[in-house]
């Protein structure tokens, strides 16, 4: 609970105390006998009259009607409601005192039906007091009760009969209020910290899905490492990557390029090792048609011929989308396009080597 809140409880439950030095109820007699009136007040444990004697004249007048007479020390009531409000009062101040809301509830739950039982309790004292006369009364009017209004005012035979709360039930009343507003306040606040808080979850996720996003678009942003022909050593068989028309490049996610000397050999390095396909960014591959020209394996058709001098003797050329698959295959007679799990495929085979024939086959400079 906020600081506000518990001095507003810490009040209330002060304001509960009035109860011990103010009335309760005040019931009040209009009676031709009693011009001035006659009443009696109903205290936190007794009963007394508004003006001396006042009690004793309504027993008079009760006696002749046959209702009972009103002894503070025989009502129970009287007897209990001190400690009960004693204990709302403690439970009110202990709530203020460590600002625990469920505290708060249970004080202002009790405190309700706490009220609510006291009024049922005071109805059916006053039904009792109305209803159960002495058979042997000296006023005896047939199907005539005399129970006093729990609220408001009655005529009863030439008695006008006020019920009214006191001030004590007042100050309990806006104790009880106040409280109710202090609970219903500190319930909107937390839920309002709980939607707060549900609303700050996304904008984290969100926060996390736009860095996943960018993190995303910079592994999208990894570019094919130009290769060294003549230099670069294919990162299969080892070999000098020296002819441009057979070139094959490998990235990683973290952008690092492997360099190929041939489709077959790119084959087998990714043939060989699954495991690494989640590091895998992307396959490059140079056209037959644009040597040194890297372009993504995507967009390249690779053409198997045995009349093809691969480098490593695969017969496997790739070629870029501006060549025409018709006359790739018109050049090396007895080729066929492959989709790339073909050429997976071969790599499972043995593939001969130093197939290559003069005028086509590449120079291949070992580095070991």
């Amino acid at each position: 609970m906020t600081t506000r809140s518990r001095l507003l409880v810490a009040f209330a439950a002060v304001l509960l105390g009035l109860l011990y030095v103010l009335p309760i109820w005040r019931i009040t007699l209009e009676a031709p006998q009693y011009p001035e009136g006659i009443g009696m007040l109903i205290w936190v444990d007794t009963v007394t009259g508004m003006k001396p004697h006042d009690l004793q004249n309504i027993n008079g007048l009760n006696h002749y009607i046959g209702m009972k007479e009103i002894v503070p020390d025989a009502i129970p009531e009287l007897k209990i409601m001190p400690w009960i409000f004693g204990f709302l009062i403690a439970l009110g101040l202990g709530a203020a005192a460590t600002g625990k809301r469920w505290m708060l509830n249970v004080w202002v739950g009790l405190f309700a039906v706490v009220a609510v039982a006291g009024m049922v309790d005071f109805y059916l004292w006053e039904y009792d007091y109305g209803h159960d006369l002495n058979p042997d009364a000296a006023i005896k009017v047939p199907g005539m009760t005399y129970q006093p209004p729990l609220i408001g005012s009655k005529q009863m035979l030439n008695i006008t009969a006020h019920s009214w709360p006191g001030m004590g039930m007042i100050a309990a009343f806006v104790s009880l209020m106040l409280g109710a507003w202090v609970a219903f306040m500190e319930f909107r606040r937390a839920r309002t910290a709980r939607t707060t808080e549900s609303a700050a979850t996304p904008s984290v996720a969100s926060a996390l899905a736009v860095f996943a996003a960018a993190t995303l678009l910079v592994g999208c942003q990894v570019d094919p490492q130009p290769i060294r022909y003549g230099e670069d050593v294919c990162a299969h068989c080892r070999m000098t990557v020296s002819d441009a028309r057979f070139g094959a490049e490998l990235l990683t996610t973290t952008g690092k390029a492997y360099p190929f000397d041939s489709v077959e050999c790119l084959a087998s390095y990714v043939h060989d090792r699954p495991e690494a396909e989640a590091q895998t960014h992307s396959l490059w591959v140079t056209s037959f048609d644009a040597p040194g020209e890297l372009i993504p394996l995507a967009d390249a058709f690779v053409v198997h011929s045995p009349a093809l001098r691969s480098p490593m003797g695969g017969g496997l050329a790739a070629f870029g989308p501006q060549s025409d698959q018709a006359d790739a295959l018109a050049r090396f007679d007895g080729g066929d396009v492959l989709a790339w799990a073909d050429v997976l495929a071969l790599a499972d085979s043995p593939m001969p080597r130093g197939a290559s024939t003069p005028g086509d086959a590449p120079q291949h400079t070992s580095t070991h």
